[in-house]
């Protein structure tokens, strides 16, 4: 038997039961609690939902404004051309070009974690497949990301727009704030993430939705929540 941890046993003190589940306030109030590691933790929420990731009738996805923000510093691209790049740069992006851009995203360059594209452009977005899509960073007029109105997409990008998505295994998983984060704000933060979500089921699923959910932090214990106290089918 693995012998524990100092820090692992100070989380066994704080969280006997690991088969209990949780309000949101009482689950939050424990991450709080538990002793963590050294730098700041992202707050994590996981849902297993009742939708088959196969049938196209089936698939969840969406997007949403975390009320509380991620916490985290969102670097983001924009491609465009002509005035739009003005706009956009104003608006805050951090890198902002057309082919320059789409052929060094090409050679491997990643540092970038959102891409907003104008519609005009798209046709030669579009070879970044490959590169973008395995990762979630192709952008989608069905999530804001393609859009004539770029500073607003890039405003959102900075203010916490997150975008959620079944994965082949019938979960989603995103990160909802940091444990440095009051514990109101991560209630309303985790409160927003699963009303959306449950919003999102679609009319092809049959009985309950949402299986389970649990929050986590990076490095920490994982807490399943109530679904009686959270308004889910």
């Amino acid at each position: 038997m693995a012998k524990l941890s100092k820090r692992r046993k100070e989380i066994n003190k704080v969280i006997a039961d690991k088969n209990k589940t949780y309000s949101i306030q009482e689950a939050v109030t424990l991450l709080k609690k538990a002793p963590h590691v050294k730098f700041d933790e992202t707050v994590e929420v996981s849902f297993n939902l009742g939708a088959d990731p196969k049938q196209s009738d089936q698939m969840v996805r969406g997007t949403l404004m975390l009320p509380n923000g991620t916490g985290k510093k969102v670097k983001v691209l924009v491609l465009c051309k002509g005035e739009a790049a003005n706009q956009a740069k104003v608006a805050g992006a951090e890198y902002v070009g057309g082919d320059d851009l789409i052929a060094k995203i090409s050679s491997g360059w990643l540092d970038f974690d959102v891409v907003i594209s104008s519609p005009d452009i798209m046709r030669d977005v579009g070879k970044l497949g490959k590169v973008l899509g395995p990762r979630g960073l192709m952008p989608n007029p069905k999530t804001g990301t393609v859009t004539n109105d770029l500073a607003r997409a890039v405003k959102e990008a900075k203010a916490g727009k997150i975008e959620f998505k079944l994965d082949k295994q019938g979960n989603i998983s995103l990160g909802v704030g940091k444990i440095s984060f009051e514990e109101k704000a991560i209630c309303e933060n985790i409160d927003t993430v699963v009303g959306a979500v449950n919003k999102a089921r679609p009319q092809a699923t049959k009985g309950r939705f949402i299986k389970n959910i649990a929050i986590s932090t990076t490095m920490g214990p994982g807490l399943k929540l109530d679904l009686t106290k959270l308004g889910t089918t």
